[in-house]
């Protein structure tokens, strides 16, 4: 059944494109536009990329060999297309290398089962790779609590999570964004100027409940003698939502913990309210890098034109991911759009101005850390309003990230950046029939563009559809290659290939935002 909605809106950008000629704005060279669009749907090699990054080298956790490995495959891709350049670039220093090689917890006795579960991220293993115990739930309402428990945790698994309420889900998980809330993206007037350097939005404060990032606490259960920590995962469905377990003291209390699926934890939880002793046993492997240095993985497509070869390109997105799946949406999928990008440009043959520069940084779950030291390196660090700009700050045109999951572009943030606005306009119209023609003058955050907007440079993240982003994808076993959209990703290519190729060309450099004092760092 058609869309009268959707058959209007395409009537009126018909109309828009007739009457308004796209060089009215901007100079927009449609005939490579085009034939980018035809090499990303038709000839499209992304979901094969997708599937490398993903399927063979699986989960890239900031430090595992595996994420050094899907590095190096990268670039060996990269080169093979004819990108020059690329490298690994270190940062760091960062915590010790993690990967976990083996993992099962299993519920013993007369009626076992198998746990629904994953590690947490650089959690300990048990000593001797087995562990076994009783499940006992702990009821704690402050630090002090624990006094209680004094002298009766040793061999216990310890649960701290309340028990998780799970509601049947009324609506489907997967959406696309509606015609209303692109309108109110495209409404939001100019934010005030100025914004950090970039980090994620800063949550709610933590509970005083005593919890799994309490080094204090965590030191106590260590003493106690526990098998392991039992955490109540966010999801359902068997979904298991991970989070950040990196260490954050130099030589962490060695306490085994686990994320459990919200089904099991309830499951053990009302057998324990029963009287009904719950033992368990808890396997685990890990492999552990102490190398603490990380790095990004860089490449390029050098400029021809004599004047603007030496001004710079970027596009990017993070590599690393989270590891109870395999980091498909997030983000091999922005990594393999990026990859795609370059590729298209190598097999269409095309010469760019300026250089184009791809950055895919590690540590971007942990703080956008590659991306920020790779920033700072380069182009400069602010204090205030004050960036202390390196050499190649001058010479950067733009940045351009993906990482909001598998989801269609609809168009872009502008950072507040209101000088690119009708550049961008010009830039999205051979995409309008797609779905992707909102420009909007908020900010959004979370990600690696933020490193490069804070020190004044310009830097945007896309406008994308959620799908199942943060209901089933986002940090959980569920973001694997079966939930990436084939044909959104071809669609993104296309967009993100022909925005860098464009402001390639452009005589001038992509307009900066202003209300920055740039001061020169002191060479010695």
């Amino acid at each position: 059944m058609s869309n009268p909605s959707r058959r209007a809106r395409g009537l009126f950008v018909l109309a828009a494109l007739l009457a308004a000629p796209l060089g009215a704005q901007e100079k927009v060279d449609l005939a490579t536009v085009d034939k980018i669009k035809d090499e990303a749907m038709n000839r499209s090699q992304i979901m094969e990329t997708m599937s490398w990054l993903t399927d063979v080298h699986g989960p890239r956790l900031t430090g595992s060999p595996t994420t050094r490995a899907a590095a190096e495959w990268a670039m060996k891709a990269m080169a093979g297309w004819g990108v020059q350049n690329t490298r690994l670039e270190s940062w760091g220093p960062f915590y010790t290398g993690w990967r976990n090689d083996r993992f099962a917890l299993q519920v013993l006795g007369t009626n076992p089962f198998t746990v629904a579960a994953a590690p947490r991220a650089w959690s300990p293993a048990p000593l001797r790779g087995v562990v076994r115990g009783d499940a006992m739930m702990l009821v704690l309402d402050s630090l002090a609590d624990t006094t209680k428990f004094v002298g009766k945790l040793r061999g216990r698994f310890a649960m701290i999570s309340p028990v998780p309420e799970l509601k049947p889900h009324m609506e489907a998980d997967a959406r696309r964004l509606t015609d209303a809330e692109l309108q109110r993206l495209a409404a939001q007037p100019l934010p005030a100027a100025g914004g950090g350097f970039g980090g994620r939005p800063a949550g709610a404060r933590p509970p005083a409940r005593p919890s799994a990032n309490d080094t204090t606490f965590l030191k106590f259960l260590a003493r106690e003698g526990v098998s392991g920590l039992l955490l109540a995962a966010r999801g359902d469905f068997g979904t298991v939502f991970t989070d950040n377990g990196a260490p954050r003291v130099k030589n962490p209390p060695v306490v085994p913990a686990v994320h459990v699926s919200a089904e099991h934890y309830g499951r053990i939880a009302r057998m324990l309210a029963k009287g009904v002793a719950v033992p368990m046993e808890l396997a685990m492997q890990n492999t552990i890098t102490p190398d603490t240095m990380s790095f990004n993985v860089l490449g390029e497509i050098p400029g021809t034109d004599p004047a603007l070869k030496d001004e710079i390109v970027m596009l990017g997105g993070h590599f690393d991911s989270w590891h109870a799946g395999t980091g498909a949406t997030d983000n091999a999928a922005g990594s393999a759009v990026m990859m795609e990008a370059l590729r298209i440009f190598q097999t269409l043959g095309l010469k760019p101005r300026r250089t184009i520069r791809i950055g895919l940084w590690t540590g971007e779950e942990q703080g956008l850390l590659g991306s920020r030291q790779y920033v700072a390196r380069h182009f400069g660090t602010r204090t205030g309003d004050t960036v202390v700009t390196e050499a190649e700050y001058d010479k950067f045109s733009g940045y351009f990230n993906v990482d909001n999951g598998t989801g269609k572009i609809r168009g872009v943030y502008l950072q507040g950046n209101a000088g690119v606005k009708n550049v961008f306009d010009s830039w999205l119209q051979p995409f309008w029939a797609n779905g992707a023609q909102t420009i909007t003058y908020a900010n959004t955050g979370g990600t690696d563009h933020l490193a490069f907007d804070g020190i004044g440079l310009p830097g945007w993240q896309f406008i994308q559809d959620p799908i199942e982003y943060g209901t089933r994808t986002h940090h959980s076993n569920q973001d694997v290659y079966e939930r990436v959209q084939a044909d959104d990703m071809k669609h993104n290519a296309a967009v993100v290939a022909s925005f860098v190729w464009l402001t390639a060309q452009r005589d001038a450099k992509l307009p900066r935002k202003a209300g920055y004092v740039l001061r020169p760092a002191v060479t010695p």
